[in-house]
């Protein structure tokens, strides 16, 4: 993208207090999963400091899991321009707690969002383990390896990742639309 996603408004605010605020209209606490240097710019909200242990966007994850072992981590990318409560609350609703996760997927693909997700502590437990004995990093590829429950929004926009300039373009001009 070229620019921190956590900064750019597509709500009439920065990503981040956007979905800190909607989160907490959610859940029982709602943090921000932040970088060090980013500390000075959060100071006003809860922060979970990345601990630099892991790779990938496990670092996140397992940085929250770390502060707080016996909960359950619902976790929104910042990239998700369209994410909204009315598909949060459904992910809450549908939410199984015998299984490692509860992931929102796109019709299309059926893939789990590992970053659309509430991430059960059995499920994050595991992922050290996993990460010591896989090659990758990746969150969704763990997820696909594991037991978990996938959640179909009523529409796939809500899961549009916004990652390159054009993408970031595009929700623009479709929010400015509705």
């Amino acid at each position: 993208m070229g620019k921190d996603k956590d900064l750019i408004s597509y709500h009439g605010m920065p990503q981040s207090i956007y979905l800190y605020g909607l989160l907490s209209e959610l859940c029982q606490n709602t943090f921000l999963s932040i970088r060090a240097d980013q500390k000075q710019e959060y100071k006003d909200l809860d922060v979970i400091v990345d601990q630099n242990i892991y790779r990938g966007p496990f670092n996140g994850l397992l940085s929250a899991h770390h502060m707080e072992s016996e909960a359950a981590w619902l976790v929104i990318a910042c990239d998700l321009p369209f994410i909204d409560e009315e598909t949060l609350r459904l992910l809450i609703s549908e939410r199984d707690r015998s299984k490692k996760a509860t992931a929102l997927a796109t019709h299309k693909t059926g893939l789990p969002e590992p970053l659309a997700a509430i991430w059960e502590p059995l499920g994050l437990n595991q992922v050290p383990d996993y990460l010591e004995e896989s090659q990758s990093s990746c969150p969704r590829k763990y997820l696909l390896s594991t037991e978990i429950k996938l959640v179909y929004p009523q529409k796939d926009e809500v899961l549009l990742n916004a990652n390159f300039e054009e993408e970031y373009l595009e929700a623009i001009k479709k929010l400015a639309a509705l």
